[in-house]
């Protein structure tokens, strides 16, 4: 099979006129291995040679491409057909590059570009074909979804894309994002998907990928999907008698009830506790209040009767007033709100005071170092957690890495810098102990891991450190970028001499829409507040 291949990438590289010097190169292969099959001694490289080769072959074609795409829109000229995607040019240069994929996933209107049956049925066959290997085996793709309605419509186009290439699929129904995570890798899958667009409203829906390592896959593995469904789709499907079947796997909650269960200590209970728990009504309305329920809590439940169109609804971590306050009116020891697929959580105390990620994961490393169980030193935030928070950690002889937003990056920096807690101020938690991404129930049971121990009320727990003033203002735009423009550059350098030493600037364009995120924060409000108006209004003049 690999010489097959070899036959068909030697036909493209004539065809492109890349090198294959080129694709060796940034496939950090040694050329003496391939040029022995180009020589005649050998019929072919070996079949994971030729597989790296394929991959950074199509990596460096879809790079080429962007650059002619860009050159022809500088005379004015888009040359993608779609009309939604014209909206392309407006965004920044990631997402000219990226046609589909954003920064976590595909995401999207549904039925408008990229989130139509189509683009799932191309993703699924892309997808599936790539992550197959020549192993006479089965193959195998696990899907899981939180409640939206859309998701009858994405579930069954990606399903026809993996089955058409001859990839088996498991249904899971409804089940939290990193549950699917953790699932993809303990079934043995080969590709994992999650159906879900988070925080967002009904109307929105997207796709994640998990490799089988139950990770979130890179931007250069994300690149090569794209290649592929804007490619010869048709190529490598399978023969009728090789396609792939579908089964629903009936026991997926209660796995992963359990799975979530083990990460609480095992010497403590939450008898006693009075928790209320809003599942915004999204992937976690069954799963996070039966594990509360059966390690011993009186719970108290909000958005747990999902119908399609009201997943984080007036609910639901991004809007967590409703749990705050059921809190004061049952007298609750903790509130507990997570998102439409629960990746991400926020907390309230007793008092229904909001407890953010930046406290909640202040509170977990905190309990975490006097155990001797933090690893790496301290932990990974973004560019957007508190500079109180990085205080805090100077304090107490701990380190805080920042890396770019998305809870992807976090995780790359924490497998690079051997930490096991990360996340971001927005709630998303990541424990690598016991899981691959973001999970708002083991996150929150950490939480309440602490609060048990320290039979002290949740108010006391919550301001582990002050806030800085901090302050974020989002600039939209039309047609290019204001942050070339030389008065932008000038009001944010000034902005950053005017904070030196005090507090910090961050300007930095959203991954998703074309606007402009300007952040500050620092001692001073009324000086934070001046530096941001400074900054937005030179992107406005």
């Amino acid at each position: 099979m690999s010489e097959t291949k070899w036959e068909r990438l030697q036909a493209a590289l004539n065809a492109t006129g890349i090198s294959i010097r080129e694709v060796a190169d940034v496939a950090g292969l040694a050329q003496s291995s391939i040029f022995r099959a180009l020589s005649g001694q050998t019929k072919a490289p070996r079949a994971e040679t030729v597989d790296k080769l394929e991959a950074a072959f199509i990596a460096l074609v879809t790079a080429k491409m962007t650059g002619f795409r860009d050159t022809l829109s500088s005379y004015g000229y888009n040359p993608l057909k779609h009309r939604n995607d014209e909206l392309a040019t407006h965004m920044t240069e990631l997402n000219r590059t990226r046609k589909y994929f954003g920064t976590d996933g595909i995401r999207g209107r549904v039925n408008s570009f990229p989130m139509t049956a189509e683009i799932a049925y191309r993703l699924g066959m892309a997808a599936g074909k790539m992550f197959m290997s020549s192993d006479n085996r089965r193959h195998l793709a696990v899907i899981g979804k939180d409640t939206r309605l859309s998701g009858y419509m994405i579930e069954p186009a990606l399903v026809a894309g993996f089955t058409s290439v001859g990839m088996d699929v498991r249904l899971f129904g409804p089940l939290p994002t990193p549950a699917v995570a953790l699932m993809t890798r303990s079934m043995r899958a080969d590709l994992g998907v999650m159906i879900s667009a988070s925080h967002n409203p009904y109307a929105d829906n997207g796709i994640k990928l998990f490799g089988p390592d139950g990770y979130k896959l890179s931007d250069e593995v994300e690149l090569a999907i794209e290649a592929r469904m804007d490619g010869n789709i048709l190529d490598g499907i399978a023969e009728p008698h090789a396609l792939g079947r579908v089964q629903r796997v009936d026991d997926a909650q209660y796995r992963y009830i359990e799975i979530a269960k083990a990460t609480f200590p095992k010497h403590l209970r939450l008898k006693g506790l009075r928790i209320v728990i809003d599942c915004a009504n999204g992937a976690a309305y069954k799963t996070a209040p039966a594990a509360l329920y059966e390690l011993g809590a009186e719970i108290f439940t909000i958005g747990v009767s999902p119908d399609g169109l009201n997943i984080n609804e007036k609910c639901g971590s991004t809007k967590p007033q409703a749990m705050a306050e059921k809190v004061k009116e049952l007298r609750a020891d903790i509130g507990i709100a997570l998102d439409g697929d629960a990746d991400r959580l926020v907390i309230c105390d007793e008092k229904g005071q909001i407890v953010d990620g930046d406290q909640i994961m202040a509170i977990i490393a905190q309990s975490w170092a006097e155990k001797g169980l933090l690893k790496g030193g301290g932990l990974v935030a973004t560019v957007m957690s508190n500079l109180g928070l990085e205080r805090l950690m100077t304090s107490k002889g701990l380190r805080l890495e920042r890396a770019k937003v998305g809870d992807r990056y976090v995780m790359e920096k924490m497998r690079d810098g051997g930490f096991n807690i990360g996340g971001e101020q927005s709630g998303h938690v990541i424990l690598l102990d016991h899981a691959t991404t973001g999970d708002g129930l083991m996150a929150a049971l950490q939480v309440l891991a602490v609060l048990v121990e320290s039979e002290r009320p949740m108010s006391e727990l919550a301001r582990q450190f002050e806030p800085v003033p901090q302050l974020l203002k989002n600039v939209r735009f039309t047609g290019d970028s204001p942050l070339n423009r030389a008065d932008v550059k000038q009001a944010i350098a000034d902005g950053e001499a005017a904070l030196k030493g005090s507090g910090r600037v961050l300007v930095r364009p959203s991954g998703t829409e074309p606007l402009i995120r300007v952040m500050a924060e620092g001692d001073d409000a009324a000086q934070v507040k001046a530096v941001v108006e400074q900054i937005a209004g030179a992107m406005t003049a």
